[in-house]
């Protein structure tokens, strides 16, 4: 089957922890620049991952840059770990831990008939630590600078939450959440922990869907190049590579 990066390819990547959404979009372009012998190429992705974060990271090449606004609106799986029992400025482990609560009252049955209460329409206030934009400004250059950010609740939908592990000795639950565009799953975190009467924040979250694009068959950014080895890929014309 023919590759044609110049053409417009859609590729889905597992993002690497600790790499930013935009490292490993230039570090993709790089190796398809390097490989095509061109000086450019468009390449764009869909829906942002915080460096934290794993999983599901769709890039996009050449024509198939105008689908990332499409691609970006489809329903999105996760798989995150929360910390009971505490809270963070980030709500994840980018910032330490400025608040503990009590955990003694928490119990799995008050968990199980908590989780239900996210499912379908909520309104859910964005993180400050995140890239929404407030007078043009991102909300996390504010928030770092330890300026005061107030940040409007938005609508979303929550198709399906699910526990999928309960270790209470150790404060850590552990979570499936289908959603929509524009869900802060560290935002989900902290407002479970407020509905359980206590605090939580993320310490993992992978992206393991969106769409049609699963986990499963996502590349690794570290053998892309054995990857791109043994596709048929097509050149582009003389006319292009000036």
């Amino acid at each position: 089957m023919e590759f044609n990066p110049l053409a417009g390819e859609i590729l889905a990547f597992n993002k690497p922890y600790r790499w930013s959404s935009f490292e490993l979009v230039a570090k993709v372009r790089g190796k398809l620049r390097k490989r095509l012998g061109v000086k450019k190429l468009k390449v764009g992705h869909a829906g942002t991952l915080d460096p934290l974060a794993t999983g599901v990271l769709i890039i996009c090449t050449g024509k198939a840059t105008k689908q990332v606004e499409e691609l970006q609106s489809h329903t999105k799986e996760y798989v995150a770990t929360l910390r009971l029992g505490a809270t963070t400025p980030s709500f994840d482990l980018e910032t330490e831990e400025d608040a503990t609560y009590p955990t003694d009252h928490i119990t799995r049955e008050l968990i199980d008939t908590t989780l239900p209460q996210f499912k379908g329409q909520i309104m859910q206030v964005p993180p400050v630590f995140s890239a929404v934009k407030i007078d043009g400004k991102r909300a996390y250059d504010l928030a770092r600078k330890g300026k005061e950010v107030e940040l409007k609740a938005k609508p979303l939908v929550i198709d399906d939450i699910e526990l999928m592990s309960c270790d209470l000795d150790n404060h850590q639950i552990m979570i499936r959440v289908v959603c929509s565009k524009g869900t802060y799953i560290r935002a989900l975190a902290r407002d479970i922990g407020q509905a359980l009467g206590s605090g939580a924040y993320l310490t993992d979250l992978c992206r393991t869907r969106i769409g049609d694009y699963h986990l499963a068959q996502c590349k690794d950014i570290l053998q892309f190049d054995e990857w791109l080895d043994q596709q048929q890929i097509v050149m582009p014309q003389e006319t292009d590579q000036h």
